[in-house]
């Protein structure tokens, strides 16, 4: 590898230890085995590199998101099953990858003293959101509004469910438990659109 994959390397493996505000520049090059330099010819600011490290690590995740969930033919037909099954092999990922969450919950904590941090992760939020309606989506395609409110909806769900696997693993959301809460919602949702009166 080259100085420039050495300092990704390094970096994701800093943010993984240390966390995005308490990594120093002088971490990364010591992980990487570079120089201080190095950081600034390549990738301009230590914040730069840090956020290629995180959109490298998410960009990993999401490849491994995308195999486990190709195999569209063997999730039900169910809309309520479906999502239980897809958001099960969601959430079997999280801990695979718990790091790369604590990582990143850190890094968006910076985003008003670290301007580069804001606009990295409103641009990896929207693209965050799109594919995540490309992946779990099992319906038609949906009109440009609609897709954006259930990407929304997605990764707000997303989210949450990290979050909760970050701090209390033990207790955190399942795809059991997100179809049961979805399932009880959409009924009550029928009920009360149905004019009927408790």
């Amino acid at each position: 590898m080259g100085h420039r994959e050495d300092l990704l390397a390094g970096a994701k493996q800093c943010l993984y230890e240390k966390g995005y505000a308490r990594t120093t520049a002088r971490d990364i090059v010591e992980a990487s085995g570079t120089n201080l330099a190095s950081i600034g010819y390549h990738y301009g600011t230590k914040e730069a590199l840090l956020n290629a490290a995180i959109m490298e690590a998410l960009e990993e995740w999401a490849q491994e998101l995308k195999r486990a969930l190709a195999d569209v033919g063997d999730l039900p037909d169910d809309p309520i099953k479906r999502f239980e099954v897809a958001w099960t092999r969601v959430i079997e990922l999280f801990e695979r990858h718990r790091p790369v969450w604590g990582a990143q919950f850190d890094a968006i904590s910076q985003r008003d003293h670290v301007p580069e941090v804001g606009s990295f992760f409103i641009e990896a939020q929207q693209q965050a959101q799109n594919g995540l309606v490309r992946l779990l989506w099992g319906g038609d395609e949906l009109p440009g509004p609609t897709a954006t409110a259930v990407g929304q909806f997605y990764h707000a769900l997303l989210s949450g469910v990290m979050m909760q696997w970050v701090v209390d693993p033990e207790h955190a959301s399942t795809g059991e438990s997100l179809a049961e809460a979805l399932r009880t919602v959409a009924e009550n949702a029928r009920h009360f659109g149905s004019g009927a009166t408790v």
